[in-house]
């Protein structure tokens, strides 16, 4: 099982949140960090803002900030608001189910036991667990590891301006 790319970004917008209790947070300032497009990040925001996990405001001076404690805001939850799809095999969705072993099969059994576990582990943490407070920013000097901005994915990095030079013959 992989989590979205959704999702991922989802749970580091709000730990980069949480990490910043006390200041409004940009969606350009996210992008930059994440390197990760704006428009990627306006569509979580927003859904964000309509579950009420965060307080957005808008024009000059606006921004984002958690609405919700960090300590009272299950991992498991987040997840689950985020990903559509947690049918890990085909029998999981009785309305498309066309396996001819389901009758007999014990494996969608295991699978839901996992898939138990899972959820298990992650409603065992919250986002205050995962979230650190940020390094005090040096100019020239880098973020502590543990906030170490992380490479996007190829499909959400914003496209850059930088030509590249052409060949000589």
């Amino acid at each position: 099982m992989r989590l979205a790319e959704y999702t991922d970004y989802t749970l580091r917008v709000l730990m980069y949140c949480a990490a910043r209790p006390h200041q409004m947070v940009t969606i350009s300032e996210l992008a930059e960090h994440h390197g990760v497009s704006r428009n990627h990040l306006m569509k979580i925001v927003t859904d964000l803002g309509h579950q009420g996990v965060l307080e957005t405001t808008r024009g000059r001076g606006g921004g984002l900030r958690l609405m919700k404690d960090p300590a009272q805001l299950r991992i498991g939850d987040v997840v689950r608001a985020s990903e559509t799809d947690f049918r890990l095999v085909e029998c999981f969705d009785p309305g498309s189910n066309q396996c001819s072993l389901s009758p007999t099969c014990r494996l969608k059994g295991l699978f839901n036991a996992a898939l138990g576990a899972y959820f298990k582990e992650l409603d065992g943490m919250t986002l205050a667990d995962i979230a650190e407070p940020p390094a005090t920013p040096v100019k020239g000097r880098a973020l502590s590891p543990g906030l170490a901005p992380v490479v996007a994915p190829r499909s959400l990095r914003k496209p850059t301006s930088k030509a590249k030079p052409s060949p000589t013959p």
